[in-house]
């Protein structure tokens, strides 16, 4: 297939490199300049978008992606497929959908889970939203960058997902964090803390494969120094966005503002920079 790859930041770049070692051809733009080995560099996110069979865009926001969109609708080859995989609100999500299905394309918003790691090793998770139509002519491009497609429904019912998925994930990442350092004060060993809970009722995937205690569990970022396989600064992004929507929708979600102001003090006094599992020793440092 002939690719068009718009956004070659540290998700962007192994996703279009692995595109490439699978044998596609693909141009690539990024406003930075980034070049990816492999990847035909053009000037502009239209250019990227002209005469390809399917164009991928991983972008910061909302904004950029409807800017963007306005740009390469029009460049679109009748028929093609264009693939969001930025993490964005929904209701650009939709708005971009219906601009490229008026210009005669196919439109999916997949947002992805499984970090950078995940990008370059092609095992991520999509989350799909779209047509029966678009979603098919997509899912060849998601076995090559991840292991896993799910099609959650029609156009932003992937960004929907990503939201929902990520607010249980920063609520279940403070929760452990918070009881490990209960667990400290109590003088309740580390290990034995995982032990237990690893195996019990208390079991989660913050817990069991994303342990936030170093010398714990598998290894993760906090055996790193808490050098970031996912931001604190993009788990706040994603939690903004799941009471944005939450909002927008008239959902309750009292655990899920918490969960925002909490990241958004962390991320403010000392989480910039690192890991969304650093929230552990932030709150094991003396009160106040």
């Amino acid at each position: 297939m002939k690719i068009g790859f718009i956004g070659l930041g540290n998700m962007g770049a192994p996703m279009a490199a692995n595109l490439v070692a699978a044998g596609h051809e693909v141009a690539g733009f990024d406003v930075a300049g980034v070049t990816v080995e492999g990847v035909e560099t053009v000037n502009s996110a239209a250019d990227a978008a002209r005469g390809r069979d399917a164009v991928i865009t991983m972008l910061p926001n909302g904004e950029i992606l409807r800017a963007v969109y306005g740009e390469i609708v029009e460049a679109g080859q009748t028929g093609a497929v264009f693939v969001d995989c930025s993490t964005v609100d929904v209701e650009s999500a939709r708005e971009v959908a219906e601009m490229a299905q008026r210009a005669g394309l196919l439109a999916v918003d997949a947002p992805v889970s499984g970090g950078i790691g995940g990008a370059a090793a092609g095992t991520l998770t999509f989350m799909a939203g779209g047509s029966d139509e678009a979603f098919a002519a997509a899912k060849p491009l998601f076995v090559i960058m991840g292991q896993k497609a799910v099609h959650c429904g029609g156009s932003g019912n992937g960004q929907a997902a990503k939201i929902c998925n990520n607010m249980i994930l920063g609520i279940t990442m403070i929760g452990t964090c918070e009881a490990f350092a209960l667990a400290d004060k109590l003088g309740l060993d580390r290990q034995a803390m995982f032990d237990v809970v690893s195996t019990s009722s208390g079991q989660s995937w913050s817990m069991n494969t994303y342990c936030p205690a170093p010398g714990v569990g598998p290894q993760s970022p906090a055996d790193n120094a808490y050098k970031p396989g996912f931001a604190a600064s993009l788990m706040l992004k994603d939690l903004r966005l799941s009471q944005q929507a939450a909002e927008t929708a008239e959902a309750i979600t009292p655990m899920g503002a918490r969960a925002t102001e909490i990241y958004e003090r962390f991320v403010d006094q000392d989480g910039e920079g690192l890991d969304f599992s650093a929230v552990l020793p932030w709150l094991a440092k003396p009160a106040g």
